[in-house]
């Protein structure tokens, strides 16, 4: 079972990344949120979970121990399969999903792509009590001032990794019309920009 890798970049993406690690490649999918938080290149540590099907082995990784254990609170949850789980976590941080189900905050659940009223409902009931004993510290995050215009490379780029995580076209468009490239803006930074816009 393999709990943590260490190695270097050898590709990357807003759902998967490629490992070197001695030689070896290993390819590991990845939340919006480690893919925030990865350099272009360079030596990396991600805390893995290992899930084993039967017909392939996929790795998850995580540059923090905490969205590991929402990943595998998650997972826990009837109807919850890891790459849902993944998808959440692309869709919402862990200190504010811990509060979203503290709170019973269906609505604010609900709205994250793949989770209905009764996924929502069960998250609640399945999770309440074990995130309560968590330590789910906020995260804090930059938000971007300024209006400038992507490109049409970010802009298809941004697209493709929102209609992928399960949003609809015309929310796609709406929000991207919205978001800015300030400072050079980079991918990462519009979907981030775009995910925040999306969940309100």
């Amino acid at each position: 079972m393999i709990a943590m890798l260490t190695g270097q970049i050898a590709h990357k993406t807003p759902d998967h990344l490629i490992l070197n690690v001695q030689g070896v490649g290993y390819r590991v999918m990845i939340p919006f949120s480690t893919y925030y938080e990865l350099p272009e290149e360079g030596e990396i540590t991600l805390h893995i979970h290992t899930n084993v099907r039967d017909d392939a082995i996929w790795l998850y990784g995580f540059r923090s121990r905490t969205e590991k254990t929402f990943f595998q609170l998650l997972i826990t949850v009837s109807g919850i399969g890891p790459k849902l789980a993944r998808d959440i976590l692309s869709n919402i941080q862990p200190a504010q999903l811990a509060a979203s189900l503290m709170q019973a905050d269906l609505h604010k659940l609900s709205s994250i792509p793949g989770i209905g009223k009764k996924t929502a409902e069960r998250l609640v009931l399945e999770l309440r009590e074990k995130v309560g004993k968590l330590d789910t510290g906020a995260e804090a995050s930059a938000d971007n001032i300024g209006r400038t215009l992507p490109s049409d490379t970010m802009l298809d780029d941004v697209t493709s990794a929102l209609l992928n995580l399960g949003y609809k076209e015309a929310q796609v468009k709406k929000v991207l019309a919205n978001i800015d490239a300030a400072d050079g803006g980079t991918v990462e930074l519009l979907l981030k920009q775009a995910l925040k816009l999306l969940m309100k």
